[in-house]
């Protein structure tokens, strides 16, 4: 494990092997897989540009960026900050700074020199990739001043969209001694495989417990993220007949893996990336590509319902939309249905863990979140002693399982977890006499996922 990591106690460890929830396999030698498996099948496709990218170019350009990484001088171990929009370099770049043995620090793109100085400072990271502008912010301009702050902060890779020219020309060194290079040019010849252990940690993401000087990291391994986007697109049955519509932010707990980005291509399924969440465009690439699952937020929602009778796009493929927000908002779960067609599933997911889903035997105007998505999920509802409460009551969810992290990174809280490793989530909840949860408060991810019943 990363040095500022907890790893699984042992008898944990057999557990998890035993039941076969981990395999040994890295996330990027899990591409290499499929990449041999549905080479010519498209993987990724971006909304704005149209760009299709099949599996097999998918895993050379990862192969060929990942060498490029090296090349410019990232280290084993180190940590980069990622901070993408939703194009195809955001999946390449990931995967590549995996199989180069660099650790992703997954960022949101809406942060700012407070938020990304401090993910840089507590991560120690030596890089760092983002757009050189996005939206008139000048990332690159953030990434230059972060570096000069401090002594951690010497590589920045920019991406450029398509067309586009970097004001900063290629590589340069600015006064600090920080190397800039356009993250197009980071390219070589494959290298030798590195031999990595699918129990290291594959990439940190940021928790939504805290936030600015409280934010916390976690770590999640190969072996307990493959575990999840496998086991997230099992139970909704995603295939490689299936097209997922990324329209949240790509490095979000939902779109990424419950299943999301990293599920679809587990299937060999396609992942298209949406510029932006506007209904329009949205609803247009539904249409053009054939969407059959997609992740939204309420307010989101909403505006694909109110946009789509004007639309007048075909979404008569979509078979499951997962809504992100807490506590769930049934008015909208009510016009899914009813303009819809489709019957509500509930999802409750945290950077953290655990992840709740309702199956789909559940009745349709369920109330909760859900059962855990592993059998080897243990999750409580607790009052402030710690003791549990009984069915009905709320307290506050707390969880361990084959996916939870059993510590963030970096972090000296020991009260963010109880004493025999369950995750004090901070969210208040309602465990049913079925073993399903009702998520009620706190800052979590909770979504309602529609399923069609066509």
């Amino acid at each position: 494990m990363l040095d500022g990591c907890t790893p699984w106690p042992e008898e944990f460890v057999d557990r998890y092997w035993a039941a076969g929830h981990w395999r040994g396999h890295t996330l990027d030698n899990l591409l290499r897989g499929w990449a041999l498996e549905h080479g010519p099948r498209t993987a990724l496709v971006h909304g704005g540009t149209g760009t299709r990218v099949t599996y097999a170019r998918l895993n050379r350009r990862v192969d060929r960026m990942a060498a490029g990484f090296r090349l410019r001088g990232l280290m084993r171990g180190q940590r980069v900050v990622v901070q993408l929009p939703n194009v195809p370099e955001f999946v390449v770049a990931v995967f590549a700074l995996m199989r180069a043995g660099a650790v992703p620090v997954l960022c949101p793109l809406a942060h700012r020199t407070p938020e990304v100085s401090r993910l840089v400072r507590i991560t120690e990271a030596a890089g760092y990739v983002g757009p050189a502008t996005h939206e008139g912010f000048d990332h690159a301009a953030m990434a230059a001043g972060i570096a000069a702050q401090g002594p951690f902060l010497r590589r920045v890779f920019t991406y450029e969209a398509p067309g586009a020219s970097s004001p900063y020309g290629g590589m340069t060194i600015d006064p600090s001694g920080c190397h800039h290079f356009p993250l197009g040019s980071v390219d070589a010849p494959p290298e030798r495989p590195l031999v990595q252990g699918a129990d290291e940690v594959a990439l940190l993401l940021l928790s939504g417990h805290g936030t600015g000087e409280e934010a916390r990291l976690v770590p999640r391994t190969h072996d307990d993220y493959a575990y999840q986007a496998r086991a997230a697109a099992e139970l909704v049955s995603l295939t490689g007949d299936d097209v997922y519509l990324a329209a949240l932010p790509a490095e979000s707990a939902l779109a990424l893996g419950c299943p999301g980005i990293v599920g679809t291509l587990s299937v060999g399924g396609t992942v298209v990336l949406a510029d932006d969440a506007d209904p329009a465009g949205c609803l247009a690439a539904v249409e053009r590509e054939r969407v059959t699952v997609t992740s939204l937020l309420p307010a989101l929602a909403r505006g694909w319902l109110d946009a789509l009778p004007g639309a007048g796009a075909d979404v008569s493929t979509l078979r499951l939309v997962q809504l992100g927000g807490a506590p769930p908002d049934g008015a909208v779960a009510a016009r899914i249905g009813a303009e819809l067609g489709c019957r509500p599933q509930q999802v409750f997911a945290t950077a953290e863990g655990p992840l709740l889903l309702t199956r789909p035997g559940d009745p349709a105007g369920t109330a909760t979140h859900g059962r855990p998505l592993s059998p080897d999920d243990q999750v409580r509802v607790v009052d402030a002693d710690g003791k549990d409460v009984p069915d009905g009551e709320p307290g506050e969810l707390v969880a361990r399982g084959p996916y939870t992290p059993r510590g963030y990174y970096r972090a000296s809280d020991a009260r963010a977890f109880t004493a025999d490793g369950h995750v004090r989530t901070g969210r208040t909840a309602r465990r049913a006499p079925d073993g399903s949860y009702a998520v009620t408060g706190g800052s979590g991810t909770t979504a309602v996922a529609v399923i069609s019943t066509s």
